[in-house]
């Protein structure tokens, strides 16, 4: 992995926790996810017009995805509801890496050698550690259920975008397509909500355009990664998004780190870095 996809997946990393910091410090987590979203879409939206549209073989994957996509921003919502940021966000993030990689040689034609197996080893027990740490500290065993079902939905969508990106021949506007799509049910769910206050949105419409750039842009760089380095790498290194999540959720949000949680997020970023390295 050259250095400058390195640098664009780790400003990913950092732009995904962020968005995900300001739907942690929404009042309602599902009408913050929604906001993000169709932020992101609105965004997208504006831009299409002067991009080359993906090529016909990425379409199914573009329409598989989105289906995959809006389940991942429903469990993450719940996810929120019941858990600390610094705890659903490492899970979710976390285990994702695991299973794309373990996955990646049957599914992507990329098999991975020894090393990296250690690494995803390593990723493994601070994913574990960072579990016990929850049940010690009385965190919902929901919330842990849904964070680890979510870290499926991850692997899923991110396989099948490794995929169809790299079938689009066309990343930047893969992406943006992809944003717009997932929108518009997110847009159609706020619509339905008769207990929306579109007073409240006008008031949002800061942190909502700001989420929606930091979604896009996260996920368009990479998109754009995986065409010029292998799937798995790229999504181990984009999960230093934990590192970034658990201390942004201290700074931001004030939550508590503990020491096991601490150890378990470097451990995490040590694991997906030595992923990345091989």
């Amino acid at each position: 992995m050259s250095a400058g996809v390195l640098l664009a997946v780790l400003l990913g990393a950092f732009l995904h926790a962020s968005w995900n910091v300001l739907v942690k410090a929404g009042h309602d987590t599902s009408v913050a996810v929604a906001g993000v979203y169709i932020g992101a879409g609105v965004l997208s939206a504006i831009a299409l017009p002067f991009l080359p549209a993906p090529s016909a073989a990425s379409w199914p994957y573009l329409a598989v995805s989105t289906v995959v996509e809006v389940l991942y921003a429903f469990l993450l919502a719940a996810a929120y509801r019941l858990g600390d940021l610094s705890h659903a966000y490492p899970l979710m993030r976390g285990t994702a890496p695991l299973l794309v990689a373990i996955g990646s040689g049957a599914l992507i034609g990329e098999p991975l050698s020894g090393a990296v197996y250690a690494g995803v080893a390593l990723v493994s027990a601070g994913v574990l550690s960072t579990i016990r740490d929850a049940h010690s500290r009385g965190h919902s065993p929901a919330a842990t259920r849904l964070a680890l079902l979510n870290a499926c939905v991850i692997a899923a969508y991110t396989t099948i975008d490794g995929l169809g990106v790299r079938a689009s021949r066309a990343p930047v506007a893969y992406s943006l397509w992809l944003s717009l799509l997932v929108g518009l049910p997110w847009l159609a769910w706020v619509v339905m909500r008769r207990d929306y206050r579109w007073a409240d949105v006008r008031r949002q419409l800061p942190a909502v355009a700001l989420g929606g750039a930091c979604s896009v842009g996260s996920y368009t760089l990479a998109l754009w990664a995986m065409t010029r380095a292998p799937v798995a790498a790229v999504a181990a290194v984009r999960e230093t998004s934990i590192v970034f999540g658990a201390a942004l959720g201290a700074v931001v949000l004030r939550e508590r780190v503990t020491r096991v949680r601490a150890l378990a997020a470097v451990a995490i970023a040590f694991g997906v870095w030595i992923i990345r390295a091989h």
